[in-house]
């Protein structure tokens, strides 16, 4: 089963682009980050058109998440058990379905926004109830297929930035988020990506800004992890670095893996 990820900066912006890279990247399940729009402004007939199912959450011009499968989805669920709220405003973060026996999660993790912003203390404690979440789920069921997509927002290696020094001070590469991604993969998960696309260099994020792109200025945010039993079929995978590019890209390229279930 191949089960991509990627954060497309506006599905509606996007809907051309996404439709022809179904065509060519043969991927049987799509997690897909921040939509920017409504339930009703979703477009679906680019997934019906090519027999995926798919499942959205959008609640306006912000975030937004969707699996799209051609594998099944089944028990279609939004958000998390104690998934925390900002502002007490609920927003459209997560978004989980069972796609052909693999129970995938399509996440758009907080930013952070600055140090000592409440948007960080937001973003750790979104981290922390979704820890708590995953490792109940694999302490009751250890052998259940399970992965968890999305940007992460979190950049967990030095490597993982262009130059540590333009990132002082910043969030994604603090260690309070760096221990929060560690402790997500210690309730059970591998990360299961880097072992076939290993860096440094290797992005899956570049700016908009200051040419990061041609630059070679990235930073690897998107990942895949896997309960045990799903990473041990872990075959291979892939960031597909082609779609960065050109007229009308996204500013994430989509994290690909192959599992031989």
């Amino acid at each position: 089963m191949r089960i991509a990820t990627w954060n497309v900066n506006s599905i509606r912006a996007r809907a051309e682009r996404i439709g022809a890279w179904l065509d060519r990247s043969d991927a049987d399940v799509l997690a897909i980050q921040e939509l920017k729009c409504r339930d009703d402004q979703f477009p679906r007939e680019v997934f019906d058109s090519r027999g995926y199912e798919v499942a959205f959450h959008g609640l306006n011009q912000w975030n937004g998440v969707a699996i799209a499968s051609r594998v099944g989805l089944e028990d279609p669920q939004i958000g998390f058990a104690g998934m925390p709220a900002y502002n007490d405003a609920d927003e459209a973060r997560a978004i989980s379905a069972t796609c052909g026996g693999v129970r995938v999660h399509s996440l758009y993790v907080p930013n952070g926004r600055e140090l000592g912003h409440p948007h960080l203390d937001y973003k750790l404690e979104w981290y922390r109830a979704l820890t708590s979440v995953v490792a109940d789920r694999l302490a009751a069921d250890p052998e259940e297929k399970l992965v968890l997509c999305g940007d992460f927002n979190v950049a967990p290696l030095d490597e993982d930035v262009w130059d540590m020094a333009a990132f002082e001070g910043a969030t994604h590469v603090s260690p309070p988020e760096r221990q929060a991604f560690s402790d997500l993969l210690g309730a059970g998960l591998t990360e299961v990506t880097r072992q076939f696309t290993p860096g440094p260099g290797v992005y899956t994020y570049w700016d908009y800004q200051q040419l990061r792109f041609p630059k070679k200025q990235g930073m690897r945010i998107d990942f895949e992890l896997a309960s045990q039993a799903l990473a041990a079929t872990a075959s291979a995978a892939m960031i597909d670095r082609e779609e960065r590019k050109g007229k009308g890209a996204s500013d994430h390229a989509p994290v690909i893996v192959d599992f031989d279930l």
